[in-house]
């Protein structure tokens, strides 16, 4: 809004309520914001440098004299907007005047009317927009600013090493693919019948809470297309650091792929545990085991019936509510398999039949752990059973950081807009692990974390000696923002 239309507001808007004293409303309220505790965001930014390390993956080919805002400012007000909920780059449009942004990048706010100056939309899109290999900047006449990809996929994993303050024992790396839907004639986006849609498949490499890879793909590729390269790429990036921690990667089906486990064989250290689709086979390999676990649970089921009958003599429905007051009988079992040709050489897969009043339920995993050094019901239960988390991680980066949001045109635009949004993450999981891990947002996802801690309104107050951002005194966050401040002046810089 122009000013000549702000001057012609009303002073103030007065509203007339029955029995009580009339409402007024005015815009005299000064600097007020609803993002306060961006402030938390942007110290353990500035402590872990972790936007600035980002930036570095950039080259800025624009005149310096031309420039109002450099590629860290943009890069910083970019990923902020996606830690405070801003998804899209109008959004930005609003806030280039926003005085807590303002604050958080480093730019000037006035003591009176004088707005703060941030990039606003159109500039934001040339950073997203820029081409991908860096050397075609400097010659491109309309793309100024270029990235390095390779950089960028580094910076990831170079996050979660420093993260540790020591070599841990062992580390487990989650492959899985999602969906990311899309609406428009972005580039390579194809129809995928198993998700119904048109849409893009993204490739994700976790550790824990940790992003370690973020690939975008089409989706009209094999599931494990480029799983063994990110895997490769990954590891070795690790081995750089760690020498000695174990490594077991854990993946579902489609990832259990000859030449995925034939590389995890061939290092030292590396393990893996991936789910196996059944076939005819291996249905007919567990047969002895499924007639165990059909008999024990008709033995438990006829002992409960028994002692039903003894103390209540009950009516013919007694077996059926028999049948609820037991737990299905499940068995586990160490199979030796080999595919007719798919796979290179024989290796271990552990089943689970479970029999109940529903019948018989199997699952396969393979792993190249041995028998000796892990039980098969340990195996599936502790080491393959919890990659569903992994899904939480999915809902963070879809729903809560917009990782779907790729509805640029170019593909690489896309993969860069992924990105944002993964160091966006990063930033968020930062703020979790290092600061509210003895509150009670410790095992909270990252839109619970910015609802309760981030969105806060406050007054802000600008003199010639301070800056003052003035939060409710009824904010029912004061105590998690107290603690998360604490941890915070106790983090080294790593600049």
């Amino acid at each position: 809004m122009n000013r000549a239309a702000t001057r012609s507001l009303p002073k103030q808007f007065r509203f007339e309520q029955p029995k009580s004293p009339p409402v007024v409303v005015n815009f005299s309220g000064g600097l007020v914001t609803s993002d306060a505790g961006l402030s938390l965001i942007a110290e353990i930014d500035r402590k872990l440098q972790i936007t600035s390390q980002f930036a570095q993956c950039f080259q800025d080919y624009r005149k310096p004299n031309r420039v109002d805002h450099s590629i860290e400012s943009l890069i910083k007000q970019r990923t902020y907007g996606l830690v405070m909920g801003y998804e899209d780059l109008n959004d930005h449009e609003e806030l280039r005047h926003d005085p807590m942004f303002a604050l958080a990048v480093l730019k000037t706010i006035g003591i009176e009317d004088e707005q703060a100056k941030l990039a606003g939309k159109s500039t934001l899109n040339r950073l997203e927009h820029c081409p991908e290999d860096v050397e075609q900047g400097a010659d491109n006449r309309y793309h100024k600013i270029g990235h390095s990809s390779s950089e960028i996929e580094s910076l990831f994993v170079k996050i979660f090493l420093e993260s540790y303050a020591k070599e841990p024992r062992q580390i487990i790396l989650d492959l899985d693919v999602t969906d990311d839907l899309v609406h428009g004639n972005q580039e390579q986006v194809f129809f995928n019948t198993y998700y119904r849609g048109y849409c893009y498949a993204p490739l994700y490499i976790f550790c824990g809470k940790h992003l370690l890879a973020a690939k975008l793909r089409p989706s009209n590729v094999d599931p494990a297309f480029g799983a063994l390269e990110e895997l490769q790429r990954v590891v070795k990036q690790i081995r750089q650091q760690w020498q000695n921690a174990e490594i077991l990667v854990r993946g579902d089906s489609a990832y259990s792929r000859d030449d995925i486990m034939t590389w995890c064989e061939s290092q030292t250290g590396v393990n893996y545990v991936f789910g196996l689709a059944e076939n005819s086979r291996l249905i007919q390999m567990t047969t002895t085991t499924k007639n165990r676990a059909s008999l024990e649970y008709e033995q438990k089921l006829s002992t409960v019936v028994s002692f039903l009958e003894t103390v209540f003599n009950p009516d013919g429905q007694l077996p059926e509510v028999a049948s609820d007051l037991i737990n299905n009988s499940i068995w586990y079992k160490s199979l030796d398999y080999q595919t007719r040709e798919s796979w290179s050489r024989s290796r271990r897969v552990v089943c689970k039949v479970e029999y109940g009043v529903k019948g018989t339920n199997i699952r396969f995993v393979v792993t190249s752990i041995t028998t000796k050094k892990m039980a098969p019901s340990e195996l599936y239960t502790q080491k393959y059973c919890p990659r569903g988390e992994m899904e939480n991680r999915f809902k963070e980066q879809q729903l809560e950081l917009f990782s779907d949001r790729t509805s640029t045109h170019t593909f690489v635009g896309n993969q860069l807009r992924l990105w944002f949004s993964s160091i966006a993450y990063a930033l968020m999981n930062a703020l979790r692990s290092k600061c509210l891990a003895k509150t009670e947002l410790q095992n909270a996802q990252v839109g619970t974390i910015r609802t309760k801690l981030l969105k806060l309104g406050a007054l802000i107050t600008v003199s010639a000696r301070r800056i003052l951002i003035a939060i409710p005194s009824s904010s029912p966050s004061k105590h998690i923002f107290s603690t998360a401040y604490r941890y915070l002046k106790m983090l080294p810089n790593t600049a």
